[in-house]
C-alpha cells in the first residue's frame, strides 16, 4: 500500500477525519456529565425548606425527651427514678449544650437560604424557632453565648462571648414581635409538606410566636418593667397579636413511631421494659391527682401490682417519695408502686406528641396576670380563665365530659379560690411532660410545695443548669468573664430574671 505521507489530499482527509472521531468521541462522553458526576444526596443548593423540618423535629423531639426521661422530670416533680437517682439527690454535673446550638445552626442556614432565594418567610419562622430554643437554652443556663454564637463559620471565632440573660430576653422578645410582623404582612409561601407544625398555615404560626412571647414576658416580668404593659398591648389587639384560643393550635409534633429518634421518649423503641418500669409515677403528682379526684389519675397512673402487703401507702395509686435511701424498697417493694400508664408506653398514638406549647399554659398565663390585677382580658375574669385552662386540658385528654359528670370544677380544692398556689397547681398538673415548665414555674413561684427529700444533697431544689465542663478548657477567658457577671457556676446561682 502507497503511504500517505507524500499524497497531500490524503494528508488533509486523513486530518479532518480524526478531528471529527475526537469531536464525536468528546461529545459523546461529555453527554449527560452533569447528571452523571451530580451526587442527588448531596445537592450543591439546598432551599430553606428542608432545612425546617429538620428544625421544627430536632426542637420538638429533643425538648420532649428532656421531659420526660432528664432532669427536669424528676426536679420538675413528675418522675421518682427508684435507681440511679441523681436527678432526685441534686447531685448534678454540669450539662452538654451543643445540642441546642446545633438546633441553632440549622435554623440559622434556614434563614440565610431563605433570604438568599427571596423566601422571607422562613426568616421570619427561623426567629420564632430560634427565640424557643434560645429562651430555652437561657432558661436552663442563664447567661449564655448569644450574640457572637454560630458565627464560626463567618468569623472563625469558636470562643463566643457570654451574654447577659437580661439582654438576650429583650432580643428574643423583639425576635418574636418582628416574626409575627413578617408573618402578617405576608406569610405566603411554607411549603406545607416540610412545615411539620402547622402544614404552612401562618396564621397558627403568628399565634405560637405570640404565646411563647406571652411565656417569655410572664417568666421575666419580675425584673422586666415593661412586661405587664407589653402583655397588655398584645391583649389590646388581637388581629395585631393573635393568641392561641384551642387546643387545635397548640405547637405539637406527631411522632411517627418508625425509629428510636421520631417515637415517644417512654415508648418501647427508646427505653426498655425494665428501664419503664424503675420510672415511678412521684408521690407528688399521684397525691395531687388523688386529693382532687381528678380524671387524669387513672388515664396516666398504673394501679399498683398489689396492696397486699404494703407497708405505708394502701391506696391503689401509690406514687414514691423523692431522694429515699431506698427508693426500690418504699412501700414494701415495687409491686406496691405505681409505674406511669401504657398510655405512655406507646410510639405512635393520638395524644403523645413533642410539645412545644400548649393552649391550656396560654389560658393559665393569662389567669395568673389577671388575677395579679396587672392586666385585663376582654370579656375574661381570672376565674374563667383559670377554668378554660382546667377544661382545655381535660379536653386534650380526652376527659372533658367526664371531669363535668364527675363534678371535678366544684371540688372545693379545685373550685376557684383566688390563690396563685391553686393555680399554678393546676397549671402544673397540666404540664405533666411538657419541656420543663413544672420546674421553671416551681422555681418562679414555689408552687405546688415541694420537698428535697431525706437523702438531698441538699435542701434547696437546683435553679439551673452548670455550664458545661468544656468550658473553662476551651473558652477560658470568656467563662471567667461569665463568672464574674454573673456569679458561681453552680446549680445554685439564680438567674437574672429570679433574682
Amino acid at each position: 500500500m502507497k503511504s500517505i505521507k507524500n499524497n497531500p489530499i490524503q494528508m488533509k482527509y486523513y486530518s479532518f477525519l480524526c478531528l471529527l472521531i475526537i469531536a464525536i468521541a468528546f461529545t459523546g462522553c461529555t453527554k449527560g456529565f452533569d447528571e452523571i458526576n451530580t451526587n442527588p444526596n448531596s445537592p450543591s443548593e439546598t432551599r430553606p425548606e428542608y432545612h425546617l423540618t429538620e428544625a421544627i423535629t430536632k426542637t420538638a423531639y429533643a425538648y420532649q425527651e428532656n421531659a420526660f426521661g432528664a432532669r427536669p422530670a424528676a426536679v420538675g416533680r413528675y418522675i421518682t427514678l427508684v435507681r440511679n437517682n441523681d436527678y432526685e439527690t441534686f447531685r448534678w454535673t454540669s450539662v452538654d449544650w451543643n445540642d441546642i446550638y446545633a438546633r441553632g445552626m440549622i435554623i440559622k442556614s434556614m434563614e440565610e437560604e431563605g433570604t438568599a432565594g427571596g423566601k422571607g418567610v422562613y426568616v421570619a419562622l427561623g426567629k420564632i424557632l430560634m427565640a424557643f430554643n434560645i429562651s430555652y437554652l437561657t432558661d436552663l443556663y442563664g447567661d449564655v453565648p448569644y450574640s457572637n454564637a454560630l458565627k464560626s463559620v463567618e468569623t472563625g471565632n469558636i470562643k463566643p462571648s457570654y451574654d447577659k440573660q437580661e439582654d438576650i430576653y429583650k432580643a428574643l422578645l423583639q425576635q418574636l414581635k418582628e416574626a409575627n410582623e413578617q408573618l402578617k404582612t405576608d406569610g405566603t409561601g411554607i411549603d406545607a409538606s416540610a412545615d411539620v407544625l402547622y402544614a404552612g398555615n401562618a396564621a397558627k404560626w403568628r399565634k405560637f410566636a405570640n404565646s411563647l412571647r406571652l411565656r417569655l414576658l410572664l417568666r421575666c416580668a419580675k425584673v422586666y418593667p415593661q412586661a405587664y404593659t407589653e402583655m397588655q398591648e398584645i391583649l389590646n389587639n388581637p388581629d395585631t397579636y393573635p393568641l392561641f384560643s384551642s387546643n387545635a393550635e397548640s405547637a405539637e409534633v406527631i411522632y411517627l413511631g418508625v425509629k428510636k429518634d421520631d417515637s415517644w421518649p417512654g415508648g418501647t423503641k427508646n427505653m426498655i421494659e425494665s428501664d419503664f418500669y424503675k420510672t415511678k409515677a412521684s408521690k407528688e403528682l399521684v397525691d395531687i391527682l388523688l386529693e382532687r379526684n381528678d380524671p387524669r389519675l387513672k388515664l396516666w397512673i398504673a394501679p399498683v401490682a398489689s396492696t397486699t402487703g404494703s407497708t405505708v401507702d394502701h391506696n391503689q395509686y401509690v406514687g414514691v417519695p423523692h431522694a429515699l435511701n431506698s427508693p426500690a424498697d418504699y412501700n414494701g417493694g415495687e409491686t406496691h408502686q405505681s409505674t406511669f400508664s401504657a398510655y405512655f408506653r406507646q410510639d405512635n398514638a393520638t395524644g403523645l406528641k413533642a410539645s412545644l406549647m400548649l393552649y391550656s399554659e396560654v389560658c393559665f398565663t393569662l389567669a395568673e396576670t389577671v388575677q395579679s390585677g396587672k392586666v385585663t382580658v376582654a370579656g375574661k375574669t381570672a376565674a374563667s380563665l383559670y377554668h378554660d385552662g382546667i377544661e382545655s386540658s381535660m379536653d386534650y385528654y380526652g376527659l372533658k365530659a367526664t371531669a363535668l359528670s364527675q363534678g371535678y370544677y366544684d371540688l372545693p380544692m379545685v373550685k376557684y379560690d383566688g390563690t396563685q398556689q391553686q393555680l399554678i397547681t393546676q397549671k402544673w398538673i397540666s404540664s405533666v411532660f411538657r419541656g420543663a415548665e413544672g420546674w421553671f414555674d416551681f422555681r418562679r413561684t414555689g408552687y405546688p410545695h415541694f420537698v428535697a427529700g431525706p437523702m438531698a444533697f441538699q435542701p434547696a431544689f437546683p435553679v439551673r443548669y452548670a455550664w458545661p465542663t468544656s468550658e473553662p478548657n476551651v473558652n477560658y477567658d470568656n467563662y471567667q468573664s461569665a463568672v464574674a457577671v454573673f456569679g458561681a457556676d453552680n446549680i445554685n446561682t439564680k438567674m437574672w430574671y429570679l433574682k
